[in-house]
């Protein structure tokens, strides 16, 4: 879940004495905690030179810098200032996400923003007042709180220097850290306002589109060592998938009283538990999912569907543009500027069998 900056409101915001978590408080502290960050930014070829930089990350700099070319020569992304810079955070989130939903719906809670609309989620850059805003919620509301490695400002700040790369993600695999350069500049080339869905499927194709090309001309090691954490990804994603679409079948099931779809969302997510438990024997010892898995609830499910629902509806038109990645994101444009409506309609007839999830996970 990638957060957009408020940043235009900069001259009509002040200190003032307003909580951090709410109101203009919530502003200001968007846009200090964004300026913390590119003033901590300095560029990749400094760092390349520095003789205190740790070689380790010299050598990550180095293939960050190739990738954000391949970007622009392979996958036609933004050649502009974005990701020329590196900054050390000195925490292991760039921002927190708050997002919830009711006890029995997969439907997240909107805040609207100036420039982003409305979307499923409040970002923070800082986690106490993440877990203040959650803890502010309705307590009948399903709430989860969660660490987010990197964001995109849409471009916005380009003129100061652009998005930069950061310790949160950097040690990632090869192949990951690819991705996660590849989906943050598609939010450049395409962001429609109130469609959370839309955006970050459209983010997600490109990344997994353009990871695979970048990984053909990677060493083996690199394609091992990515073979490896995407399987584990893609086996839990799965399993969450097949646990949302059960839960939403009781959610939507109109002759089931309260009480009892209570009781079958509770044996559901019993199963979840278990399912994941055997999944992880074949691990080796890998744990990252763990804490998703221990505050799973309908909340961090919703907020995880919308980085799929759409993918396959746009994978078939990336295949119907004849793998050509200018001709993909000009077809997105066009869609992007219909009516949510008609948008949604016709990514449904793009991969009509892989369209199971319903309006009511949407954010």
């Amino acid at each position: 879940m990638r957060k957009l900056l408020a940043l235009a409101l900069v001259s009509l915001l002040g200190a003032g004495c307003a909580s951090n978590t709410t109101g203009v408080g919530y502003y200001w502290q968007s846009i200090t905690g964004h300026l913390q960050l590119m003033q901590a930014a300095r560029p990749v070829d400094d760092w390349l030179v520095d003789d205190t930089a740790p070689p380790t990350l010299k050598q990550r700099l180095a293939n960050a810098r190739r990738i954000r070319a391949f970007a622009v020569s392979e996958l036609a992304l933004p050649d502009n200032a974005s990701y020329h810079r590196y900054a050390d955070l000195q925490r292991r989130a760039a921002v927190y996400n708050v997002v919830a939903a009711p006890a029995l719906s997969l439907t997240l809670e909107t805040w609207c923003f100036p420039v982003a609309g409305c979307v499923g989620y409040r970002g923070y850059f800082s986690e106490v007042d993440a877990r203040a805003f959650a803890d502010s919620l309705d307590p009948q509301l399903e709430v989860a709180v969660y660490p987010v490695q990197a964001y995109s400002t849409l471009g916005w700040m380009n003129w100061a220097g652009g998005d930069p790369l950061l310790n949160t993600f950097i040690t990632y695999p090869e192949g990951e850290l690819a991705r996660i350069v590849f989906h943050e500049l598609s939010h450049q080339v395409v962001y429609v306002q109130n469609d959370t869905a839309f955006n970050e499927s459209f983010a997600t194709t490109v990344e997994r589109l353009g990871g695979a090309r970048w990984l053909t001309r990677s060493s083996e090691q690199a394609r091992a060592d990515y073979a490896t954490f995407d399987n584990r990804r893609r086996a839990f994603r799965a399993l969450t998938r097949t646990t949302r679409e059960r839960l939403k079948a009781i959610y939507e099931d109109a002759e089931l009283q309260d009480s009892t779809k209570l009781q079958r969302k509770a044996v559901v997510m019993d199963d979840f538990r278990r399912q994941y438990a055997a999944l992880k024997t074949s691990w080796n010892g890998y744990a990252g999912y763990d804490p998703f898995v221990t505050r799973a609830n309908n909340a961090s499910f919703a907020a995880q569907a919308a980085y799929d629902e759409w993918v396959p509806a746009f994978e078939a038109l990336f295949e119907r543009e004849g793998r050509d990645f200018a001709r993909f994101y000009d077809a997105v444009r066009a869609l992007a500027g219909r009516p949510k409506e008609e948008r949604q309609a016709a990514l449904r007839e793009l991969a009509p069998t892989a369209m199971a999830v319903s309006d009511a996970i949407r954010p």
